[in-house]
């Protein structure tokens, strides 16, 4: 069983899958998850530091089973770095599992990381994404934006 959602790196979005006024027996044992998206607000071509804004990663499950939870490249073709667009524009950003920024959050392959431990049942979890745009990227004014989708495997 998957369930998805997506965080979206500039836009604040949350998607809730519905639950079933009957459910079937299988979708009794089960997790769930939600997202808060990272929102950087104003990015300057001028400014020497990285940019840095956080979301959040909500999940919970209904019984004590391993759980993986993994972000996907959004729409970049690897995970690092991946990248907001305009147009045709690209500023490239990352989301990490860590606030020093140095385990990009992934599925695991390569040099990504995950989430995955065994889930306590019915304990809500909350994991930080962090977010960081690279200092002096020479890009166009306007929105940009990424949609990378947030993924519990259990």
């Amino acid at each position: 069983m998957t369930a998805r959602l997506a965080i979206a790196a500039l836009a604040m979005i949350t998607i809730v899958l519905p639950l079933d006024a009957n459910p079937a027996p299988d979708q009794l044992f089960g997790c769930s998850i939600s997202t808060s998206g990272v929102a950087f607000g104003t990015y300057s071509v001028f400014n020497t530091s990285p940019t840095d804004s956080t979301g959040t990663v909500f999940y919970q499950c209904t019984l004590g089973v391993l759980v993986r939870v993994e972000l996907n490249r959004g729409s970049s073709s690897t995970f690092d770095p991946r990248t907001l667009r305009n147009g045709a524009q690209v500023l490239n950003y990352n989301l990490y599992l860590d606030t020093n920024h140095t385990t990009i959050w992934g599925d695991g392959t390569g040099t990504t990381g995950r989430i995955s431990h065994v889930a306590i049942p019915l304990f809500q979890y909350s994991a930080t994404v962090f977010g960081r745009l690279p200092a002096q990227q020479d890009v166009g004014t306007g929105p940009y934006s990424d949609s990378v989708t947030a993924t519990i495997i259990f």
